[in-house]
């Protein structure tokens, strides 16, 4: 991981809608969505952000190499409501993914549990024994020549588990290098992006959903 280098695409953020309590975008693959380590990796979706939205604060995370939907807070109030919804897990999560080979049946859950692998961060790995517990429903969209494009439904929130659950069922997310294993890594980038995002708007509760299609 040392030899990582953080090379974040130049194109401003693409704003999807925003009021006075929320700020709705879509990250680019490639970005951070939160300072990472060390002055090489200050650039990030939030503060690009802050340059038109002082105010902005962050509510949830995609990782670097995940594009799509994403929701920051305009106010502290706002903040704590969108926070105790994904908390609470009535926030509706919708992915697109392409898989290596073709996933059977139509549908189906994922139900494994999940832990940070120590001796090999940041990776994660399942876990009967000391994992918390993680949820992901899939359902095949179409295969593509010897791979499936997906929607993924994650019911629970884990880093990486996305990733991990695909992998798990033998068809990893293609262009993921940690967790998949030859020709499935040889594609330019993860593909998976966050579709979908749908929740209370935080002043008077009323259900808004927000979308982006995927790039790839």
């Amino acid at each position: 991981m040392n030899e990582f280098a953080y090379n974040p695409p130049s194109d401003p953020p693409c704003i999807l809608f925003h009021d006075h309590a929320i700020l709705v975008v879509e990250k680019p693959a490639g970005l951070l969505s939160v300072p990472g380590r060390g002055e090489d990796r200050a650039d990030c979706l939030i503060e690009r952000l802050r340059l038109a939205f002082p105010e902005v604060l962050l509510v949830h995370r995609l990782d670097l190499d995940t594009s799509g939907v994403m929701v920051f807070a305009l106010t502290p109030a706002a903040q704590r409501n969108l926070g105790q919804q994904f908390e609470a897990r009535t926030v509706k999560k919708v992915y697109m993914a392409r898989l290596w080979g073709e996933l059977a049946p139509k549908t189906g859950r994922v139900d494994l549990p999940l832990i940070v692998d120590w001796p090999n961060r940041p990776r994660q790995h399942v876990n009967h024994e000391t994992g918390r517990p993680a949820q992901t429903d899939w359902r095949v969209v179409r295969f593509e020549g010897g791979t499936t494009r997906v929607r993924l439904m994650p019911l629970t929130g884990r880093s990486h588990q996305l990733r991990v659950h695909m992998m798990e069922l033998g068809h990893p997310i293609l262009g993921d290098t940690l967790y998949a294993q030859g020709a499935a890594r040889d594609f330019p980038r993860l593909m998976l992006h966050a579709e979908s995002l749908r929740f209370r708007h935080p002043d008077g509760g009323k259900g808004q959903s927000f979308s982006a299609p995927a790039p790839f």
